[in-house]
Parts: structure tokens; C-alpha cells; sequence
């Protein structure tokens, strides 16, 4: 007697292309997060180190106004690295930055390094009685830049001497090392600080501000260089 054989059956653990399809969304799903998590991450770290940059701009600044007994004219933003004058400041007279008061940090200068941690060079502006070169500032001398809380908004400090901005993640209004400007920001308080007048805005970041401000308080400019024998 033939005995007839029932084909296998077919495996009980594999997966139908519908589950195959649910497992892949899921996996997406954890892949994006994982890369949102990690994007994030990154961002915060390089806001951290674009702070110590400022920080360090600062008290750079500070100890060159000890040493010269004046703060820097801002350096040239449109001249590549590696050019001639790249990172140098403007040269001052007796009424400050004759060529402009308003440019990048001169890292050059300074001895600093070029960018923030997003590869951006610094925004620096001076007051024009603070860079003047013969006769240097007094404990007379008053600032003309305003920080604020917003554009048109509250004071934050008035009668600043010098500023700095990163322009955060997204660059808007920064210069790149190549002398080349990112387009000018939609974002009112994102555009104050990049468009060459003497108000700055700084505040906590939000979707479309992220700007890194900083600045010299006088009272700190001025103990300095009492301390240093710069001024009486």
C-alpha cells in the first residue's frame, strides 16, 4: 500500500511582508530618534565649546586692553584665511576705527582661533571711545552699545564697550572663513545682532534664535586696567 506524504508545512516562525513591513517602521522609528538624540547631543556640545570661545574672546580682549591701553578694532570679515590681513584688525586713530566699527573678532590679533565650534567666525563690535589710540579711554569713557532682551526690548546693558556673537547652528549673518557672508536671518532678533547697528539682543535660544552673546562690562574693562596701572 502507497502511503501519499503531505508536503511540509509551511514554517510556523517566519515573518508575512506585512510584519516584515511592521518591523522596518519600527526600526526607522527607533533609527530617526536615535539620530534626533545624537544631533541634539552634538548641538549642545558645540554650544558649550562656542561659550569657552566666547568666554576666552572676552578675557582676551580684556587683557589686550591692559596691555595697549585700548580695545581692538574689529578685523575685515571679507578677507579669506590665509590672506593678507585675515584676522587682523583695522588700524585705529585718534577717533577710533576710522574703517569700520563692526567686523569679525580679530582672532588673529588676538592669538585665537578663527571660528565657533559651527566653523563660523565671531562678530565684534567696539565702541569708538574704547578703540581710539591717542588719547586712549578714561574712566570717563561710556560705551554706546545696548544689549537687549529682544529687538526694541528691555536693556539688558547699556553703554557696552564691546560685543561678541556667535551665530549659533544655523549661521544666519555670520562669516564663514572664506570671507563669504551667510544670508541675513527672517528672525527680527536674529537680524539685530547682524546688521551693523549698535543693538544686540541676547536671550534664550528658541526654533529660530540661537544666537551666543557676549559682552565687556565696563565696570570689569575699567578694574582691569586700574589693576594694570592703565588708569588712575
Amino acid at each position: 500500500m502507497k502511503i501519499a506524504l503531505k508536503p511540509p508545512n509551511p514554517d510556523p516562525h517566519g515573518f508575512t511582508l506585512v510584519e516584515l513591513a511592521v518591523v522596518l517602521f519600527v526600526v526607522a522609528l527607533l533609527l530617526g530618534g536615535m539620530m534626533s538624540t545624537i544631533s541634539s547631543q552634538v548641538d549642545q556640545q558645540r554650544t558649550k565649546e562656542t561659550q569657552r570661545v566666547l568666554d576666552e574672546a572676552k578675557n582676551a580682549l580684556i587683557g589686550f586692553a591692559a596691555t595697549h591701553g585700548r580695545l581692538p578694532c574689529p578685523a575685515n570679515p571679507a578677507i579669506a584665511s590665509g590672506a593678507t590681513g585675515a584676522g587682523v584688525e583695522y588700524t585705529p586713530d585718534s577717533t577710533g576705527c576710522p574703517v569700520s566699527l563692526q567686523g569679525v573678532l580679530p582672532w588673529a590679533t588676538l592669538g585665537l582661533a578663527e571660528t565657533d565650534a559651527w566653523g563660523q567666525r565671531l562678530t565684534y563690535r567696539v565702541a569708538a571711545s574704547f578703540a581710539k589710540n591717542a588719547p586712549t579711554f578714561t574712566l570717563a569713557s561710556s560705551g554706546d552699545i545696548v544689549i537687549r532682551v529682544a529687538s526694541g526690548g528691555t536693556s539688558l546693558a547699556s553703554d557696552v564697550p564691546a560685543a561678541i556673537i556667535s551665530h549659533g547652528h544655523n549661521g544666519f549673518g555670520a562669516y564663514l572663513p572664506g570671507g563669504n557672508q551667510v544670508g541675513a536671518s527672517i528672525d527680527a532678533d536674529e537680524l539685530e545682532n547682524s546688521n551693523s547697528d549698535v543693538q544686540f539682543v541676547s536671550k534664550t535660544p528658541t526654533p529660530a534664535f540661537d544666537d551666543l552673546v557676549t559682552w565687556i562690562s565696563p565696570n570689569i574693562l575699567f578694574n582691569r586696567m586700574i589693576a594694570a596701572g592703565k588708569l588712575p
